[in-house]
């Protein structure tokens, strides 16, 4: 039971302290993070000490590898020059199923109970804890409160507050600052005051003040407080308390919001959700303290939507909205008619007054609560998009690999849709206008259409809706996002890549086939460190009509399968009288989308390292490298090999080594940690160097892929490389030391008859990583040369892999960078 939990106190450690600053510091300013997110650093001076808040955007705490993923978090020196962090708010957490950790399979395999639901109060956050020798630290998210910008006046309320709850309790500011210094802590609260700012849920005046719902450690890594400790100190202190309650298992937490969720009201009080507080082992292995939110949709979207309207009414602009239309446009009628006859309601309504009072006096006015107009409008079906029969633009959200062109081919030959790839635009100036107008273009001979870019970060959705609502006013934008979730980048990237390295050049931009696998992967990490997560609630992807979330990793038949379910429930007039596809009819799709169809026009996306992340157009399918003086070098064989699923490989070796000791798997846990384990995982049958030691060897695979790559009829030119045959990869046993670490495996023809590919090496392995990038994969050779001869007594160990797992092989030759 939760009152069992006692105060998880520990104090900071300076190294954990400096290692985090670095991190933010050498990330500070926009574009400029070497892992892929920005940082914010602003001053404060406060009671003459400086107070540095780090701010990141809100999307990339999905991401991994932050040096804190703190929502809100404060730092200073000592006076004795040492760096603390004085204020901590939460880590990010997510809604229900908003990312792949908060998706109630995952929540039910990585959590454990009890489960603490905490009401979700309507405020703002203050943050409040103690300074070094007495003074009181205030803050709002990002503010202290000691300069005038939009934080302000939030961050000085919330100090107002803490004066009228300490004052209750005879305390003083100076002795919470001690006891919350003592406890190297920050309480966490919500402001909920109607007469300070209006939300969306009221608060009368004997309701407002500060509900404290959070006591967190001053730490990196999150750490907080059971909510019984937490009441005990709102009484001890004289803050309003949360309402909360604890149930055990997560069916029993599923079952209580699920009924919440009909009415949207809690112990006589409307609310806006809970706050679900619980121990999670994901990402890390270990348990630690974790949140996610269950919010109730309705009314409250309903409610945001018409505070929207009244807002761009009150500036003289068109309102917009997607939902609840009809209800909406009698409340704008509503609202116009009492600013009209009221002249300083506008005014008072910027200024977040009167916003509770407009909608309630509207409610009154129609005789129904918000609650009673959402069951109506399900009752009678959802009407918001049923009569939408054209002009309807999809629009993926992805980086490379996650299969997005499979699934919009598939799309168009099920239903005749139109299809634009932004890299069959070749004109040299103005190309996202020529993209966006190319879409509209479409949107002429068919219903819906697809505009197939990555559209991967703001600025892209931003232009491709803006321009596109220029041509086609009335057009409906659908997002497909293929989800990116914070920890989820290990198997996304494992997922992407094994198709991209996979497919050769059959890709407009990523020539797999011509390229070196680390300059493919290389431009494969930009594109995953610039994505920015989808977020309905600010421009732009609130032009967003529908969001339909995808699986990255899943393969592009079951997300097609979605996205048409999705269509069909959104859109049903979109289809005409034409049935929902059948399953074969979508597997049948998805074998034309993957199997016939060639790139026509291609372009190159060169590496960092390679050309400045600049791109260059021009066809790419010879494999030949530039010379300085123009003309092409035949890119010759480096190896041949036979490559393995990396993703199967990986599944494998982390169910080995999470069964192992912890000892064991230090090597590999440290590999993990360091990013060291190999991005693709190949048995090598002979390098190039090799070639005259084994010439039989070489010439045999040599012949194979002259004849594998040789034009045909079909193909009237060369492919720069091309699959050469199958077999069986057994994995037997892994072994390691402190340098290296390989999977021993044993080769066998793919089925009867078939042919036998042999390994020079004295052992058949593929390297599974190497600890420091100095270190060569060909140390793998000395390795088991040296474990053969002398076992594991030399600093050596293994793992035998049980089961006799065998996995497929394709054997290829791999070009010369």
């Amino acid at each position: 039971m939760a009152q069992h939990r006692e105060a998880p106190h520990r104090p900071q450690d300076v190294q954990d302290v400096t290692e985090m600053l670095q991190g933010l510091e050498s990330n500070k300013g926009k574009g400029k993070g070497k892992s892929g997110f920005s940082v914010k650093k602003s001053t404060f001076n406060v009671h003459g000490i400086n107070v540095d808040s780090w701010r990141m955007q809100d999307w990339d705490y999905k991401k991994e590898g932050l040096p804190t993923y703190a929502r809100g978090i404060f730092t200073t020196k000592t006076t004795k020059g040492t760096p603390e962090i004085v204020t901590r708010g939460y880590d990010k957490f997510f809604n229900h199923g908003e990312v792949r950790e908060t998706g109630w399979e995952n929540v039910e395999k990585n959590t454990r109970g009890p489960y603490e639901l905490s009401v979700k109060e309507n405020g703002c956050i203050i943050f409040i804890s103690g300074l070094e020798d007495g003074p009181l630290l205030v803050c709002s998210k990002h503010s202290t409160g000691a300069r005038t910008d939009t934080d302000v006046s939030h961050a000085m309320a919330g100090e107002q507050w803490v004066d009228r709850h300490l004052a209750t309790k005879g305390r003083t500011r100076q002795q919470l600052a001690l006891r919350l210094r003592e406890m190297n802590g920050t309480a966490v609260a919500e402001l909920c005051d109607d007469d300070f700012e209006e939300h969306v849920l009221q608060y009368t005046p004997d309701a407002a003040g500060l509900y404290l719902h959070g006591i967190n450690l001053n730490l990196p890594e999150f750490a907080t407080y059971p909510h019984h400790l937490i009441d005990q100190f709102a009484d001890e202190w004289g803050f309003k308390k949360t309402m909360y309650v604890v149930k055990e298992s997560l069916r029993e937490v599923r079952t209580f919001l699920e009924g919440i969720a009909e009415t949207g009201n809690y112990d006589g009080r409307d609310t806006e959700g809970f706050v679900i507080r619980c121990q999670s082992k994901a990402n890390t292995g270990e348990w630690h303290d974790w949140f996610f939110k269950y919010k109730f949709e309705e009314p409250y979207l309903m409610y945001r939507q018409w505070r929207e309207c009244t807002k761009a009414v009150i500036g003289g602009r068109q309102p917009k909205y997607k939902k609840h239309k009809k209800i909406t446009e009698e409340y704008i009628d509503f609202t116009r008619r009492q600013l009209h006859a009221n002249p300083g309601l506008g005014e008072a309504y910027n200024q977040n007054h009167g916003i509770i009072k407009m909608r309630d006096d509207f409610l009154a006015w129609r005789g129904v609560k918000g609650s009673d107009i959402i069951r109506q409008e399900e009752q009678e079906g959802d009407v918001e998009n049923d009569n939408v029969r054209n002009n309807v633009i999809l629009v993926p959200v992805a980086t490379i690999g996650c299969g997005k062109t499979t699934v919009a081919l598939a799309l168009c030959r099920l239903f005749g849709w139109g299809h634009v790839q932004n890299d069959n635009i070749t004109v040299k100036k103005g190309k996202p206008l020529a993209f966006a107008q190319a879409c509209c273009a479409e949107l002429q001979n068919a219903p819906a259409m697809i505009a197939d870019r990555n559209n991967h970060q703001k600025r892209e959705r931003e232009q491709l809706i803006t321009d596109a609502h220029r041509t086609v006013p009335n057009a409906h934008f659908v997002c497909l996002q293929y989800v990116h979730g914070r920890g989820d980048y290990d198997r996304i990237r494992a997922a992407t890549r094994e198709r991209v390295l996979t497919r050769g050049d059959n890709h407009q931009t990523i020539q797999a086939g011509s390229k070196g696998q680390g300059e493919i992967i290389e431009i494969m990490e930009g594109f995953m460190h610039r994505f920015q997560p989808v977020d309905t609630e600010s421009r732009p992807d609130d032009g967003f009509d529908v969001v339909i979330d995808l699986d990255p990793c899943a393969d592009s038949r079951q997300n097609l399968e979605h996205v048409v379910s999705m269509m069909y429930t959104e859109f049903p007039k979109l289809f005409g009288d034409q049935d929902m596809p059948s399953a074969h009819n979508m597997d049948a799709a998805i074998d034309a989308a993957m199997n016939k169809y060639t790139v026509d026009i291609k372009h190159e996306i060169k590496s960092r390292e390679n050309g400045r992340g600049k791109p260059s157009q021009g066809s790419t399918f010879n494999g030949a490298l530039s010379q300085p003086n123009g003309k092409a070098k035949e890119r010759k064989i480096d190896y041949f090999a036979a490559q393995v699923s990396p993703t199967r490989v990986s599944a494998i070796l982390d169910t080995l080594f999470r069964e192992a000791p912890a000892e064991t798997a230090r090597m590999y846990q440290i590999l993990k940690q360091t990013r060291r384990l190999q991005p693709e995982f190949h048995v090598t049958l002979i390098h190039r160097a090799m070639t005259g030691q084994f010439p039989e060897q070489w010439n045999r695979l040599q012949d194979l892929h002259n004849k594998a790559t040789a034009p045909t009829a079909e193909r009237p030119y060369p492919l720069p490389e091309s699959k050469l045959g199958m077999c069986k990869v057994r994995l037997e046993r892994v072994v390691w030391d402190d340098r290296v670490m390989a999977v021993v495996v044993r080769l066998s023809p793919f089925e009867e008859g078939g042919e036998q590919f042999t390994s020079v090496n004295s052992t058949a392995h593929i390297t599974a990583g190497t600890a420091a990038p100095s270190i060569k994969p060909k140390e793998s050779n000395d390795l088991l040369e040296r474990y053969l001869k002398e076992g594991t007594s030399t600093g050596v160990q293994e793992l035998v892999v049980k089961g006799n797992v065998e996995l497929e092989g394709t054997v290829r030759g791999v070009l010369q960078r």
